[in-house]
């Protein structure tokens, strides 16, 4: 079937590489003189209601390009349903107005040729708001066809692979896509509502920093030095603290040489800010108003399914310790039970069925339970709060309890959205967790953070106490896009490559 499926299409493609050679012949192969001054979906909403005898009185002339999806030969007179970049019009096409020679010609072409067109609008018997053209012209040729109408692109993985041929035949992610724009744009406009500025740091480092991840590395010739695709731009956003912007916020790429998942993608887009003078409880009001922001401008309301069950986002977040979470949602456990480090050692290696070093602190022990056994009970927006001190590198510990951080996870639908904290600005304290760090690495851990002296040498001419947050963007979208993987809101996501 397959190969039936192949020789059929590369006969077709064979057919319209003749049409083209003739076009080109011709001299009217790819023209690029025609200027669309109309889009389908400004006419559709425009005239959709008036009346078939308020157009005909009022001769509305449009000019539109678009791809034609159907089309329909009926003798003198055809129809084709044209797509231009957000929606759909029909088209009335008559060898009476345009012409024997270029009706002739227009027979000739196929689905997913795309045209140009200048016409009248008009209503049709059946009610359908409708295009009469006057002049057409062949902008470009297709030679691939697309896939069958009626069964349209279903492959997933090619849906991904082959993400203009989806575009062109799925409305709905098309939509997904206009979404995350209205989305990145609501965040833009909050965080320079809050006065902050936006600012562009390098996405090449000397040294790989800000979160813990393993990295991708490149090398740059001229300067014959290894560099690192950056897995954050926290050091850099910080260094602007200390440089006197108060309010910073930056909108990127990150890259973690990481697995592929429905919630990974090695190469992925975040924001994240800084403000001076603020800490963590600030960064949690912020992040809260960003998100509800995002979901009225995107879709319109604060409740909403996803995936067949309802989030609330009206409802003020949840706030939970790791153990009240893991306390609340798993209640065979006693608070007591959850702060006794040889019960959870032992508890720990069962639900992992992994051995745990013996050394592992009780905080880090509360925290691979709750990854086990908690985060993905996490439906409505949660902050988990007050995170081990072992895994929290960068951020401010407690005055009365060196032992957690001043540092928050949002999770929703089960899924981290957001992480944030008040930041560490004690450069002695982050000297020592950095070399810390550096022991990890140099025992094998390579998601462990390197030692960045210069990060440290900055923090010594002294940064104002400062809250900071990351949120995951491409997940977001998921969420206010009742989308399953994050594959479905990257518009390229990484694939391995195909013969």
């Amino acid at each position: 079937m397959t190969l039936d499926i192949t020789l059929n299409e590369n006969h077709i493609i064979a057919e319209r590489r003749q049409k083209l050679a003739k076009l080109r012949e011709q001299g009217l192969a790819f023209p690029n003189n025609f200027k669309p001054l109309d889009r389908a979906a400004e006419i559709n909403t425009k005239y959709a209601n008036k009346t078939k005898e308020e157009l005909v009185e009022a001769k509305i002339s449009v000019t539109i390009a678009g791809r034609i999806m159907l089309k329909r030969i009926m003798g003198k007179a055809s129809f084709i349903t044209l797509q231009d970049g957000q929606s759909n019009i029909q088209v009335y096409i008559t060898r009476e107005k345009i012409g024997e020679k270029a009706y002739e010609d227009f027979k000739h072409y196929d689905i997913g040729d795309i045209l140009g067109i200048n016409g009248i609008l008009f209503i049709t018997k059946t009610g359908e708001l409708t295009i009469n053209a006057t002049s057409i012209q062949l902008i470009t040729k297709s030679l691939r066809p697309l896939p069958d109408k009626f069964h349209g692109l279903t492959d997933q993985e090619l849906r991904y692979r082959q993400r203009y041929v989806d575009l062109i035949m799925n409305n709905e992610v098309k939509q997904t896509f206009i979404k995350r724009s209205q989305i990145i744009k609501s965040i833009r406009d909050s965080m320079l509502e809050e006065g902050y500025l936006e600012v562009e740091t390098p996405m090449m480092h000397p040294i790989p920093g800000g979160a813990s991840a393993k990295s991708f590395t490149t090398y740059h010739n001229a300067l014959d030095m290894k560099l690192y695709l950056r897995i954050a731009p926290e050091l850099y956003l910080k260094r602007l603290l200390i440089g006197g912007f108060d309010r910073v916020f930056e909108i990127n790429r990150n890259f973690r040489n990481e697995g592929l998942s429905t919630r990974h993608n090695p190469e992925f887009t975040m924001i994240e800010f800084y403000e001076s003078y603020a800490d963590y409880k600030r960064m949690m009001e912020l992040t809260e108003k960003i998100i509800k922001n995002a979901a009225l401008n995107a879709i319109g309301k604060l409740k909403f399914e996803y995936q067949g069950r309802e989030v609330d986002l009206e409802s003020p977040f949840a706030q939970l310790t790791i153990v009240e979470a893991i306390n609340q949602y798993n209640p065979i456990y006693t608070i007591e039970q959850l702060n006794d480090r040889e019960y959870m050692l032992t508890e720990v290696s069962k639900l992992t069925r992994e051995t745990i070093a013996p050394d592992t602190t009780l905080g880090v022990l509360q925290l691979l339970m709750f990854e086990e056994n908690t985060e993905s009970k996490l439906w409505n927006p949660t902050y988990i709060i007050d995170y081990p001190i072992e895994i929290s590198p960068l951020a401010r510990q407690f005055d009365n309890n060196p032992n957690i951080t001043e540092r928050y996870e949002l999770f929703i639908v089960g899924r981290e959205l957001a992480n944030g904290f008040s930041e560490l600005n004690d450069p002695e304290d982050q000297s020592q967790r950095f070399l810390a760090q550096a022991q990890l690495l140099a025992s094998g851990d390579d998601e462990a953070m390197h030692y960045d002296a210069d990060y440290i040498r900055a923090l010594e001419y002294g940064m104002p106490h400062a809250g900071g947050c990351g949120i995951g963007i491409d997940r977001l979208v998921m969420l206010l896009t009742n989308s399953s993987s994050i594959r479905d809101v990257i518009l390229f996501p990484q694939m391995r490559m195909t013969d």
